[in-house]
């Protein structure tokens, strides 16, 4: 490797970045000068995350935007996104809610073309990244969690994809600092328990989902038994899919085949 390449890694290395190599690499790719090189070295070894510095993340094979302030899409989010691409039917009304960057309905919409994306969520910074990379066609909209979507869309959601924070607020402080002190706070902090947002998501979840339709997030293990009960509570079908490959809990609520009130369909 060339000296210069090695003194990145050296310098990266030397900041605790574990695959130093990797990030060097991504790092030189990204950078336009070898002074917005320097920078970008400089940014990344005072603690940024990687994606913030070079400005993108990759999920399920697809680059991200991210920008400061940004939560970051974690690998074993793919996870809910392969449970949830068996769940999708043809011309789908599919909701992303917290959607921070995005990632998970544009990566739904990659795998599924054709179906009706639409997304939300309540941090400017996020919605800015989600128009980037919203696919043609999809929506993004800024506001608290059901509240600014089209109230056309009640009833006929297929799939609601809801990456809600789910960390307890006493436990935000345990976080990684690239995440504690880079992501947005409303993007991490789930409440006493971690699960006073997904309260309120299940809560009105009913009202949005298809008949049929399903609702899916992410849960800590030791989580499950009470998101499982809080799902069932509000009147959605609860089951759960782990994998110990991605180190992912996944909570899937179906709506029953009929509700009361319900309008439309599943597709548009």
């Amino acid at each position: 490797m060339p000296d210069s390449f090695s003194t990145i890694v050296g310098t990266l290395r030397s900041a605790g970045c574990v695959f130093a190599e990797d990030e060097a690499r991504l790092l030189t790719a990204a950078a336009r000068t070898p002074g917005e090189l320097t920078a970008m070295i400089g940014r990344r070894a005072a603690g940024l995350p990687l994606e913030h510095v070079i400005g993108w993340a990759e999920f399920r094979g697809l680059r991200m935007a991210v920008g400061p302030g940004v939560f970051v899409p974690r690998r074993r989010t793919e996870f809910l996104i392969e449970q949830a691409i068996g769940l999708v039917p043809p011309r789908a009304v599919v909701v992303d809610l917290c959607c921070g960057s995005g990632a998970l309905g544009a990566a739904l919409a990659d795998a599924r073309p054709g179906i009706e994306l639409h997304a939300a969520d309540i941090d400017p910074a996020a919605v800015r990244c989600a128009l980037r990379n919203m696919p043609a066609g999809g929506r993004v909209y800024e506001g608290d969690l059901f509240d600014p979507l089209p109230t056309s869309l009640r009833g006929r959601v297929a799939v609601l994809l809801a990456n809600v924070p789910y960390v307890p607020t006493g436990e935000v402080g345990l976080l990684p600092p690239e995440a504690r002190e880079h992501e947005a706070r409303v993007a991490l902090d789930g409440g006493a328990d971690g699960l006073e947002v997904l309260r309120r998501v299940t809560a009105e979840a009913p009202a949005w989902l298809a008949p049929g339709g399903h609702l899916l997030f992410e849960a800590s293990r030791r989580q499950i038994p009470d998101a499982v009960e809080i799902v069932a509570r509000d009147g959605l079908a609860p089951r759960v899919v782990t994998s110990e490959e991605w180190d992912a809990c996944v909570v899937i609520g179906t709506q029953g085949p009929s509700r009361p009130g319900a309008t439309g369909a599943a597709g548009s």
